[in-house]
């Protein structure tokens, strides 16, 4: 059994924000597989999201399996090492731009300013723009609930792929699988109703 070292005080999601999470990223695997199959987004630069919004999260098992994707899109695994260190001087510089805000929204927890969000439609177009926010929407629901499902596991199992998050406890890893089960039919409704009547594809600060 592994223990995760505190991730520089960030805090863990509470059920409330969980939910957001679980609602925008389920609202963007369908967007994301159609940027990614578009040519849009590479499976480079979608890895490359993934890792650097998992660096801020923190999550572990998350880490484990997209270095392991990572690989397989082709990036090395010293650029793999330096986006979970927050080191961007391997990425390409027209991805940059979007890593910076990918590492922004997860600092923020999913809520941006409007300046930075139109930053990122004039850097990339309107299309790309969303492709990234996509991917990012995808790992945050990943991160959210990667971080107590890895713990919940690593309490019973041991393994490399798993550890215990000492942010985390055991009611709260238990608290946030039941929310998970209970939450994903409604989320799934609500996703579905957010893309048909195309809601807001993200939340702005006030």
């Amino acid at each position: 059994m592994f223990v995760k070292e505190n991730t520089f005080g960030r805090r863990l999601y509470s059920l409330g924000k969980a939910y957001r999470n679980l609602y925008y990223g389920i609202r963007a695997m369908p967007k994301l597989k159609k940027f990614i199959s578009s040519g849009l987004l590479t499976e480079k630069f979608k890895e490359r999201i993934m890792l650097a919004v998992t660096e801020v999260n923190g999550c572990f098992m998350c880490s484990y399996a997209h270095t392991e994707m990572a690989l397989e899109s082709g990036l090395s695994k010293g650029e793999i090492d330096n986006i979970l260190n927050s080191v961007l001087g391997d990425v390409p510089k027209d991805e940059q731009e979007g890593i910076l805000f990918s590492q922004y929204y997860a600092n923020n927890r999913g809520a941006v300013s409007l300046t930075a969000w139109e930053k990122i439609i004039n850097d990339y177009g309107k299309d790309k723009a969303l492709g990234i926010l996509s991917a990012i929407q995808v790992i945050m629901m990943g991160n959210t609930f990667g971080i107590p499902l890895g713990s919940l596991i690593a309490r019973f199992k041991k393994g490399d792929k798993y550890v215990i998050d000492e942010r985390s406890s055991l009611p709260y890893e238990i608290s946030m699988v039941v929310l998970f089960i209970l939450s994903l039919p409604i989320a799934l409704i609500h996703a579905i109703v957010g893309n048909l009547f195309n809601f807001s594809p993200l939340e702005f600060k006030d």
